[in-house]
């Protein structure tokens, strides 16, 4: 049976079994484990501070080996990328399943190591074995290390009241590119081979690095970002909704503001999804100073990205609301993502 519990562990799981059990205090700790932080900040001598963030590696055999590398890769840097800067070194732990051959590991680990090499990712270490019995999609998880001026690496807790709220690209960039690419037969009988070639194209568009450096700024900062959190599971949705709770705002949503693209609302549509709500890695939820949004916007333009003004950051008291068809209500939390049961019941329908 399946688990309705699958995916990132929620709110209340992570209120439950994690919260106070972090090992030693440390004063240097910055920022540690909290929910909607997917990065934690110590503090270095000289004004520095080290970032480091941890994710789990892909091997998605009906992906594909290089498809899997690039997630395995981007989706940790993604969460660095929140900082405002790129992930420097890398350290991969492997528990790959014994029927992986030596050939399948040795091409997955290329396009791993060219990926990193492609984003200024040293791999510094780690480790690497075969275990029997594994059959799960995640072949062990890595973890990304960045080092900069402490003052200048953001965090998700950042987010001001009146900040705008924007949102890179549009939604379930992730969802349905993999689903389409899983369900070729399916997709291209059901919605048609340009959908899937689109579904396919869309794939490499679930890197954010690029968004949130921009927004940010590299060799000189942008002020006006006080926060960003990317997109994983939950969806836009619940990216805007971790960034809020972290930063202990409120805020309002405009539903009908939220970018959709046309492969992706095709997609959801035939697996009964909300895009808003599904894992849209490649998109960057971002708060920033509203007399300067108009810049944020153009210059991610100048770079053909898109970016769209989604809502507004209010007091914590105000609540995180949602505005829909001229009615305003709460924001409810979907603490587990629609595309996992989407993806195993349509294994269980026997779709191609």
């Amino acid at each position: 049976m399946m688990s309705d519990q699958l995916g990132k562990i929620n709110f209340q799981g992570y209120q439950d079994l994690l919260a106070g059990r972090f090992g030693a205090s440390r004063k240097e700790v910055k920022q540690g484990a909290a929910f909607g932080v997917d990065v934690a900040i110590t503090t270095l001598p000289g004004g520095l501070a080290m970032a480091t963030t941890s994710d789990p590696l892909s091997l998605i055999p009906s992906l594909g080996l290089q498809e899997s590398a690039w997630l395995s890769v981007h989706l940790m840097a993604n969460d660095m990328a929140t900082t405002g800067f790129a992930p420097q070194y890398g350290q991969f732990v492997l528990n790959l399943p014994d029927t992986l051959s030596k050939d399948d590991f040795s091409t997955y680990w290329s396009f791993i190591d060219q990926y990193c090499k492609e984003i200024g990712v040293a791999i510094t270490g780690g480790h690497t074995g075969f275990v029997q019995g594994q059959n799960s999609t995640f072949a062990g998880g890595g973890t990304l290390i960045t080092v900069a001026k402490e003052s200048e690496v953001l965090c998700s807790t950042g987010a001001q009241e009146g900040d705008v709220i924007l949102v890179t690209k549009s939604c379930a960039l992730t969802a349905t590119a993999i689903l389409g690419m899983s369900f070729p037969e399916t997709i291209k009988q059901k919605l048609g081979v340009e959908i899937y070639l689109s579904a396919c194209e869309q794939f490499y568009q679930t890197s954010s690095l690029q968004d949130a450096l921009c927004a940010s700024g590299t060799d000189e900062k942008f002020r006006e970002v006080h926060a960003m959190h990317d997109v994983t599971e939950g969806g836009v949705l619940g990216a805007i909704y971790e960034m809020l709770v972290a930063s202990d705002k409120g805020g309002i949503i405009e539903y009908d503001q939220i970018p959709v693209g046309d492969t992706a609302c095709s997609i959801a549509g035939l697996f009964g999804l909300e895009p808003r709500y599904c894992v849209g890695a490649g998109s960057m939820a971002i708060a920033c100073d509203p007399t300067h949004s108009d810049k944020v916007i153009q210059r991610l333009a100048h770079k053909n990205i898109l970016c769209t003004a989604v809502g507004r950051v209010s007091e914590k008291h105000s609540g995180i609301m949602i505005s829909k068809a001229e009615s305003t209500s709460p924001l409810v939390y979907q603490e587990t993502d629609p595309y996992w049961a989407a993806y195993f019941n349509a294994i269980k329908s026997g779709w191609k």
